[in-house]
């Protein structure tokens, strides 16, 4: 009899995991042809930069992290799943051969040891988590109630507990005595059993250990149809991700003449790494928690983006390769992408299904596509290393250069740039005035560096804002007295200077953008330019990251970078007093794109006088101004203005000025202030500003 129940239990197991792991393969396949309905990537080996990213952000969990509570639960949970798989395997055969252990010897009490904490720790993480969720309430874990989210607590409680509770049985069955030194939580369920007999534990230590192969295996089947599936596909993610100056766009060949249509219209338009991205996300809400946009009340979610696009994708990608897209199929029968792979592929009705859903309009409206500053804030946070920025300017670019849309007022910008190289449409011979307000300095332009003989340090890249605004021109001034000063030759492109091209390119218009890039860039080189310095951090970024795929060969500075190097050595000297409270302003470009966030603050630490305070959002975490993608031309209609939230956050630590090192920011800032009526009591300077205060009095 024992024989027989032992041969059905043997023969049960199979049948179970056999059919689990062929449903998982099954899945695992299914997702992977869908992804290869996207477009083949270019990848750059690189695998020790690659391994390095998966160690950092993978193993080590740091972007977790920037939420305390919640990076240390999920490094718990990590590691001690993975820790009791190796308890699994033991566990797996108790169940065949009676009183089963590791010929570990006498080290086998302390692998037991370490199975019992890790199964303990885990336990109480996933209590945690649920807490978080349900009792606590953390809003960016609120967008979306299913069943799903609460089904995953229930499953890891349930591993948890059937390990403990099952090796306990095991004890009473083999009527050994409870140990609670190395098997301190199975012994207290042995303790507390112990005086049912061998038989009732046997019985008990079985369905216990039943209850915990099926939870494996159902977990094991659920987790590719869920958000789960992060757990696999994160470190894949990360291994692929793009190499390079981060945020840096993809370049678009205008000479291939085989290229219909231009920028992202469909979901197979996507690279095959982008869809990858789709397929990782853990859904935790940390990009929109930090999306400028979202906490405006605008309709852009990162998240919700992302989520939309993967639905998408699995639903179309069940259609054209006529797999099941949920098993088993009975579960899911009235999933809406099964019942479409269920349908004949060639029927009319599934190919007008296909067709009526359009990737813009159905399922990412252009109101979100239009919302992006591009602020690169939801990727900083992503645990796993998502890209959403790149996914909503490939949307837009279809939308400018393939159904010729855009926002009226971007629109009216675009026209301006390519008429006369600035977004205002003022004159192009007007680039150089802001000089006639300089008294004792003379900034020469390139042409006449040339025609003289002479030769210059750096070329001062000056931008639109820096030549046109009104405000802006001041920065410029400023900047151009401490540089003489300092005894630093300069110089400027003047009227051959051309818009830099970032606001057509974040906006869509990759076409005007490489228009412009490769015009600068012929204009460098025919001054032998070998190091530019600008003021402002979108076209440092620009400058520094994107224009050497089409030639620029030269060093590329921010503005605080100089001023910080001149004042180490010991060419600019702040002696005057600047008694002022004192919080700066991280710009996006700056910060997040190129991780410039000493150098400003150094520069105020050597200014006398100078107190500097910290918004709660600073660095990495600092909230966009708004003006970033190309949203300084648009105007927002939903939601309170960013700008006026932002500056709500610097006006949170009582400060008598808020700097920033970018003129697009100091507008946004500004108009802030004046929104909120302290432009009296609070004033709004670029740090060269502040320094020359001391430098110059």
């Amino acid at each position: 009899m024992i024989r027989v129940l032992s041969l059905l239990n043997l023969l049960a197991f199979l049948t179970v995991a056999g059919y689990a792991i062929y449903l998982f393969v099954n899945l695992l396949y299914t997702r992977y042809l869908f992804i290869k309905l996207g477009k083949k990537a270019e990848f750059e080996p690189n695998l020790k930069e690659r391994f390095n990213l998966i160690l950092v952000n993978g193993f080590g969990q740091s972007k977790l992290f920037k939420d305390k509570k919640s990076g240390l639960m999920h490094l718990i949970l990590f590691y001690t799943f993975f820790i009791i798989q190796v308890g699994l395997i033991e566990l797996i055969i108790k169940g065949f051969i009676k009183g089963y252990e590791f010929p570990f010897g006498e080290a086998h009490k302390y692998f037991s040891l370490l199975q019992e904490w890790a199964t303990f720790l885990m336990l109480l993480a996933v209590v945690y988590g649920f807490y978080r969720r349900y009792g606590e309430k953390i809003k960016r874990l609120q967008w979306k109630r299913d069943g799903k989210a609460a089904f995953v607590y229930i499953a890891l409680s349930t591993l948890t507990l059937s390990i403990l509770v099952s090796l306990g049985f095991e004890t009473v069955m083999l009527n050994h005595e409870p140990n609670l030194v190395y098997a301190p939580f199975s012994g207290a369920v042995a303790l507390l059993f112990s005086g049912i007999g061998t038989t009732a534990g046997t019985v008990m230590f079985y369905g216990f250990w039943w209850v915990h192969m099926l939870t494996v295996f159902t977990f094991m089947v659920f987790v590719p149809q869920s958000k789960q599936f992060h757990e696999l596909f994160a470190m894949v993610n990360i291994f692929f991700k793009k190499s390079g100056p981060v945020g840096k766009l993809k370049r678009i060949d205008f000479e291939d003449e085989t290229a219909e249509e231009f920028g992202v219209g469909k979901i197979e338009d996507f690279t095959q790494h982008q869809l990858i991205d789709l397929y990782a996300c853990a859904e935790c809400g940390r990009c929109t928690n930090m999306c400028p946009a979202s906490g405006t009340g605008k309709t852009l979610s990162p998240m919700d983006l992302i989520v939309k696009m993967r639905d998408h994708l699995t639903e179309k990608g069940a259609v054209v390769t006529s797999r099941q897209p949920w098993v088993p199929a009975f579960a899911f029968k009235n999933t809406r992408g099964n019942q479409l792979a269920l349908a004949d592929s060639g029927s009319q009705e599934v190919a007008a299904t296909i067709e009526s859903v359009s990737l813009i309009g159905d399922v990412v409206t252009e109101e979100e596509i239009w919302a992006c500053t591009t602020c690169r804030n939801c990727e900083d946070q992503c645990p796993v290393i998502n890209e959403h920025v790149d996914k909503i300017i490939d949307l837009r670019r279809y939308l400018v250069l393939t159904e010729g849309k855009m926002n009226p007022d971007a629109q009216r910008a675009m026209t301006n740039i390519e008429r006369q190289g600035n977004p205002w449409g003022m004159n192009r011979k007007e680039r150089v005035n802001w000089r006639d307000a300089l008294e004792d300095v003379t900034i020469p332009t390139t042409k006449e560096v040339k025609k003289s003989g002479e030769e210059f340090d750096y070329l001062f890249f000056v931008g639109s804002m820096g030549s046109y605004d009104n405000r802006s021109q001041k920065l410029t001034q400023s900047f151009a007295r401490l540089l003489h000063l300092a005894g630093v030759r300069i110089a400027i492109l003047g009227n051959e200077e051309k818009n830099s091209g970032d606001t057509p390119r974040r906006l869509g218009n990759e076409f005007l953008f490489q228009e412009l890039a490769n015009a600068n860039i012929e204009t460098f080189k025919k001054y032998d330019v070998k190091n530019i310095v600008t003021m402002d951090p979108h076209a440092f970024n620009t400058l520094k990251n994107e224009y050497p795929e089409f030639g620029l060969e030269a060093e590329v500075y921010h503005h605080t970078e100089l001023l910080e190097k001149l004042i180490k050595e010991g060419k600019l000297t702040p002696k005057n007093t600047v008694d002022e409270v004192i919080t700066y302003h991280d710009s996006c470009y700056l910060g997040r794109y190129n991780n410039v966030y000493d150098p400003p603050r150094e520069i105020l630490k050597a200014i006398p006088g100078v107190r500097i305070v910290e918004m709660e959002r600073n660095r990495e975490n600092a909230m966009c101004c708004g003006a970033g993608g190309g949203m300084m031309w648009i105007e927002e209609k939903e939601g309170q203005r960013i700008n006026v939230s932002r500056t709500q956050q610097a006006l949170e630590v009582s400060p008598s000025i808020i700097s920033s090192g970018c003129p697009y920011c100091l507008t946004m800032l500004s108009d802030g202030t004046k929104a909120l009526e302290v432009e009296g009591t609070v004033q709004t300077l670029d740090i060269v500003e502040v320094l020359e205060k001391s430098v110059l009095g």
